[in-house]
């Protein structure tokens, strides 16, 4: 049997890709922010193995992962399971911590547990999965959730899994806004007698109540209960926005770009 090894990500060039990633999230967002209370639970061992899973509502997912990753965990090194064909395709995903699976076949979903193992098993890590395999809605609960996860969890000794809720929205600025909330973490040794279907049940009701909690705040259209990680543009743009600041300098008031209250 192949000894399997780990990924290796060049420290040099995840370093760079973060330099680009973050002036380029300001250009296309408002603001990235976290749900400020659910930041208390989010304190691990550096040992501790992490799995955190969340919905897929966006293109953008992988890079607010790597963001967040960076942000809120900034001692783990990121990983991410992506289909095998994908990461041929993009080969360079894999110098940032993406590993190849095939996860509609056996042998492909036995691949997937031997390597993400080997991860969690190497040092500091933490594994971001998105295990409805598809798109969806942020409001779409009838994706099921692929079962490796629960397969994952149930054959792991130890470690935390986190659920993660995502939502991509537009308030009162040009640009969208990026929620995230993390739910309640689950200690895996606490459930060792939990079967793979009870897994699977507790890890998509824990998903799914996590994101009914963040689409309550997302209607409120408050920033109140969030922290950004990120600010950026506000406005409607650099010909309208001139137009505006002329006419406040001849209207003697202080100009204004932005439009409304959310993260100031």
């Amino acid at each position: 049997m192949s000894e399997v090894t780990v990924p290796v990500v060049p420290t040099w060039f995840q370093n760079g890709f973060h330099r680009f990633l973050r002036p380029f999230l300001k250009r296309h967002f408002h603001a990235v922010a976290v749900e400020s209370g659910c930041r208390e639970s989010l304190d691990f061992e550096a040992d501790d193995p992490l799995l955190i899973y969340g919905n897929h509502p966006s293109w953008w997912d992988p890079l607010i992962a790597h963001f967040l990753n960076r942000s809120l965990f900034p001692s783990r090194q990121f990983y991410a399971p992506i289909d095998a064909e994908a990461l041929e395709q993009y080969s360079v995903f894999g110098k940032l911590g993406f590993y190849g699976v095939q996860m509609n076949t056996t042998s492909g979903a036995a691949a997937f547990l031997k390597q993400t193992t080997a991860i969690l098993d190497a040092g500091p890590s933490a594994i971001w999965i998105t295990p409805e395999g598809r798109f969806s809605d942020a409001r779409d609960h009838d994706a099921g959730l692929m079962p490796g996860l629960s397969h994952m969890c149930n054959k792991l000794k130890r470690g935390s899994v986190v659920p993660l809720a995502l939502e991509y929205l537009f308030w009162d600025e040009r640009l969208p806004v990026c929620l995230a909330m993390f739910g309640q973490p689950v200690q895996i040794a606490d459930l060792a007698v939990c079967s793979k279907a009870e897994w699977q049940e507790l890890l998509s009701g824990n998903l799914r109540l996590t994101q009914n909690k963040l689409s309550r705040l997302a209607i409120a259209r408050s920033s109140d209960p969030f922290d950004d990680l990120l600010l950026g543009k506000a406005g409607a743009g650099i010909f309208y926005d001139s137009f505006r600041r002329v006419r406040s300098v001849l209207s003697g008031k202080k100009f204004r770009n932005k439009h409304g209250e959310q993260f100031q």
